[in-house]
């Protein structure tokens, strides 16, 4: 390529870099509006995670070309560039836009290359610097997405340069250049899809420049050959074998495209292109009537609007439409020019011919002539066709400057469109800012185009202006009433703002315009499949309500009906089947869905939580593990799995679960729930020190934490830090008034540390009013009679504890320690014994007898203390487990005492329950 633009000065260059920088410089502080959303922001092709096959097995926007809502927009190099970006920069839009100006100069600089070919040196670098400062360009090189014309462009003009360099010393041919040709007609096409176009265009030069011949002697020669009056001269035989080996290799590449979207066409809806579904004779009528409207957007380039689907432009549905004679007008101009250019010989004649070629054959793809093409205009189509467009002006100004009386006019002309083709630019790039700016500045043109209005209140929704996103909305169904997608706009607007009556009335209306069932036809032809989500949508918004929930079953089914590879359908149904609690269906539409796309990592994770809904722990922490290997960061799989082997037991996980945790904080760090499962697989280690860490993060993150603040109130209870604890629990109890075991907890602590009856008392009363059967509140309350030496009091709570709980032995060995002594104490009080020494062994006993009673309630209430856990699944899981000590009935040993410890220890540091809701809408 260097050695092609050998002949070009430094100078040249340097003053297209210089206005092509000052043209373009505020593209560089847009963002990324309109489709770049969907190439760039959502596609996870641009991921280094994601394999580089997938790029050759996916459309332009990421979605899988077998699948049948995919675009067939086959682009994989102009991709790559877009994840070469991400690799640097990440989502920074400033790298893509600068890269895009870049790519914007070298096709400028090549086109000036180019252009000498068939101008002078002065009209070429006008036709360049007039190319470059054009602004029906701001599309393709402001856009993010246009970068696919920028670098097709690039290896369509270095194909055709390459091309020109195949004729050899006496008409030989030189076929190096021929196949470097077909390599960059290769490259061009996966970049875009006209690039397979030079071929044309190479053919062309080949017969009408490089040979020389004309239309007339074609013809003329082909008849001498018809009527055996002559030969076909060896020069023709030699350049039939180049356009043979030309034509072979493009069909090579058409057959292979073909291959690529497996002989299916994209699915596009009337709105797109509405003349492709009119009756004739509206739609060819319409489509010549493009064709003027495409020329006059170069030749007047002031009104540009980044849409033009949908009612831009009325269909011409007569022969009276006074349209009809700007579509007579054109053909008849460019008629005229092909007539000149292949009728005479000549320099200017090879020129216009080749402006022709450029401006006809590149835009041949999206004229609807082989097929419907998804838009009605398209400025960005145009980058390649203005190339001739430039150089046919260019050529008419070197025509008009070289007459002296028209000289200083055709200059001061031509700076003018110059200057106000830049301007003009300059000005274009700042709509390109945001979406909002974009959408507004489009409306300003045409105001008949539903998806303007559609696509200005997204901008205003995505900013969370749901009011005024409403009112755009609303005036999009008034512009296009059966515009399906604007009624549910619509529906989602309101739904967002809490009216969930106006929502579903807007849900049906689009769903009344989706089309009837008919046996047999297949939908999928008829239907776009973003339209189908209005049975989502609509089904999603009442299965909020309980007794609904059999009526947007049927909604998702009649979805997968019309379109059986409707995977968010399925995905939808399994969370509502799971909802119904039928965990056997749900996993069959989970299964229907990874069938259509087993890459999903969400798929995987959910899956998985149905394993969970089945009690299968096993294949949940595969299905988790599956999702992980797809997406190392899904921030569900990585909290849940680690919670899974957390429950499991098995101390052998517990280092994996604890770097899935310490991933999950570092990709959610205000997430106070991984710090507080860390704390707790802290305190399964027995690492006390690194748990009360972990707990005292989780409760800063979120001061009202439940289970933070009552498992480090019993952490500090397991390591002799009682009074620690105190404070930990006030602030739980400020919290939750109505925390039983917290309150319990409290109790035990103040009565046995802090010998304060009384708040011990209160704690316990407490509990009974909130619940009057709690056997372990009652039980301590007993003992707060007894510590009061109120025996009968403490007699008749016991009673009533053991009817609430009669198969607790410990309550019945207390129950008759307190009537042991309440026996010994009538017997003593019977008695004639002297004062002292008898009164003060009585005392004695009796305070032996309160103090055994006290350690054995204290032991026995400690080890009953129950915390539960949630492991992020939808069902609890709760847990208890008691021992039972009498320090009066039984000595213990040290191994024995140390063993019950240990199993009080394992019982107290049981998880506090979280309930873990799946985003499943």
């Amino acid at each position: 390529l260097l050695e092609k633009m050998a002949d070009i000065r430094l100078k040249e260059a340097a003053l297209i870099v210089g206005v092509v920088a000052a043209c373009y410089w505020n593209s560089l502080f847009c963002g990324f509006v309109f489709d770049d959303v969907s190439a760039i922001l959502d596609n996870k092709d641009l991921h280094p995670s994601t394999p580089l096959k997938n790029l050759f097995q996916n459309d332009f926007w990421g979605t899988p070309m077998s699948e049948e809502r995919s675009h067939k927009s086959y682009r994989p190099l102009t991709v790559l560039t877009f994840r070469l970006n991400y690799l640097f920069s990440e989502l920074n839009a400033v790298s893509y836009h600068f890269l895009n100006l870049v790519f914007h100069v070298v096709v400028c600089v090549v086109f000036l290359k180019v252009c000498k070919l068939f101008l002078d040196n002065r009209s070429s670098v006008v036709a360049s610097l007039l190319f470059a400062v054009h602004p029906i360009h701001t599309e393709a090189v402001t856009g993010v997405v246009g970068r696919a014309e920028l670098l097709s462009s690039i290896f369509f003009l270095a194909a055709f340069l390459s091309y020109t360099k195949s004729k050899g010393p006496d008409n030989t041919i030189v076929w190096t250049p021929i196949a470097v040709t077909v390599f960059l007609v290769a490259v061009a096409t996966l970049c875009k899809e006209q690039g397979i176009t030079v071929v044309g265009i190479c053919c062309v030069y080949e017969v009408f420049i490089a040979q020389g011949y004309t239309l007339p002697v074609l013809l003329d020669t082909a008849v001498q050959i018809l009527r055996g009056k002559g030969s076909i001269p060896f020069s023709m035989l030699q350049t039939l074998l180049k356009l043979i080996v030309l034509m072979f290799s493009t069909l090579l590449l058409v057959v292979v495209r073909v291959q690529v979207i497996q002989s299916q066409l994209p699915v596009f809806t009337r709105f797109d292109n509405p003349a492709a579904v009119s009756p004739s004779p509206a739609r060819q009528l319409t489509f010549n009537y493009l064709l003027p409207v495409n020329a006059w957007l170069l030749l007047n380039p002031s009104e540009l609007c980044c849409d033009w689907t949908m009612g831009t432009i009325p269909l011409v549905e007569s022969l009276l439409d006074v349209r009809n004679v700007a579509t007579l007008t054109f053909f008849c101009f460019l008629g005229s020019l092909v007539v000149f250019s292949l009728r005479y010989p000549g320099d200017s004649s090879k020129t216009v011919l080749m402006a022709l070629c450029l401006i006809v054959l590149p835009f041949i793809p999206a004229s609807n002539l082989f097929f419907p093409v998804g838009f009605v205009v398209a400025e960005r189509v145009l980058y390649v066709p203005s190339m001739g467009f430039c150089i046919l002006v260019a050529h008419g100004w070197k025509k008009l400057s070289n007459k002296s009386v028209l000289r200083k006019i055709s200059w001061v002309c031509l700076a003018a469109v110059l200057f106000t083709h830049a301007l003009k630019t300059l000005h274009r790039n700042w709509d390109w800012e945001s979406e909002y700016t974009l959408f507004m500045s489009a409306l300003k043109v045409n105001k008949n185009n539903a998806k303007l209005w559609n696509n200005v209140g997204h901008a205003l929704e995505n900013e969370k202006n749901f009011e005024r996103a409403l009112q755009f909305f609303i005036q999009a169904t008034q512009v296009q009433p059966d515009d399906i997608g604007a009624h549910m706009n619509v529906g989602r607007t309101y739904k967002n703002l809490n009216k969930t009556k106006e929502a579903e009335e807007s849900y049906m209306i689009a769903k009344s315009l989706m089309p009837q069932i008919i046996p047999g036809k297949k939908y999928a032809a008829r239907v776009a499949p973003n339209h189908l989500n209005v049975y989502i949508n609509l089904a999603n918004l009442i299965r909020a309500n309980e007794s609904r929930l059999e009526e947007a079953d049927q909604l998702y089914r009649q979805a997968i009906s019309m379109r059986p590879d409707f995977k968010q359908a399925y995905i939808s149904r399994g969370e509502l089947l799971l909802k119904m609690n039928k965990p056997l269906k749900a996993k069959e539409a989970y299964l229907r869905a990874l069938e259509l796309d087993r890459t999903n990592a969400d798929l995987w994770y959910n899956l998985a939580i149905v394993y969970i809904e089945l009690k299968d722990p096993t294949e949940a922490l595969k299905n988790f593990n599956r999702a992980l290997e797809l997406n190392p960061t899904h921030k569900l799989a990585l909290f849940n799995s680690a919670l899974l082997m957390q429950e499991s037991g098995d101390a052998r996980l517990r280092p994996e679960a604890k770097q899935r945790l310490l991933h999950y904080v570092k990709e959610e760090p205000q997430d106070a729930n991984g710090y507080f499962n860390l704390g707790m697989l802290a305190m399964d280690d027995k690492k006390d020190t690194e748990a009360e860490a972990w707990m005292k993060k989780a409760i800063r993150l979120q001061p009202n934490f439940r289970s933070a603040l009552f498992n480090l109130a019993l952490l500090y209870s397991q390591t002799a830090k009682e009074l620690m604890a105190l404070p930990v629990l006030e602030d739980l109890l400020r919290y939750y008034p109505d925390h039983t075991k917290g309150l319990i907890l409290k109790g035990d602590i103040l009565m046995n540390q802090k010998k304060d009856i009384v708040g011990a008392k209160m704690c316990f009363e407490k509990i009974l009013e909130l619940d009057p059967n709690n056997v372990q509140g009652k039980h301590n309350l007993c003992v707060v009679y007894f510590e009061e030496r109120d025996l009968i009091k403490a007699e008749k709570c016991l009673v009533e504890t053991l009817a609430l709980a009669p198969h607790e032995e410990y309550i019945q060995r207390h129950l008759n320690i307190v009537r042991s002594k309440i026996a010994s104490l009538g017997a003593t009080e019977q008695s004639s014994l002297p004062a002292d020494g008898t009164a003060t062994a009585a005392a004695g006993e009796k305070k032996n007898s309160f103090q055994n009673l006290k350690e054995v309630k204290s032991e026995e209430k400690t080890t009953q203390t129950t915390v539960d856990n949630d492991k992020g699944h939808s069902k609890s899981k709760k847990r208890t487990e008691k021992n039972h000590m009498d320090k009066e009935t039984a000595k213990k040993s040290t191994k024995e005492i140390k063993d019950i410890e240990k199993k009080r220890v394992a019982a107290l540091k049981r998880l506090e329950e979280i309930e873990r809701i799946l985003n499943g809408e």
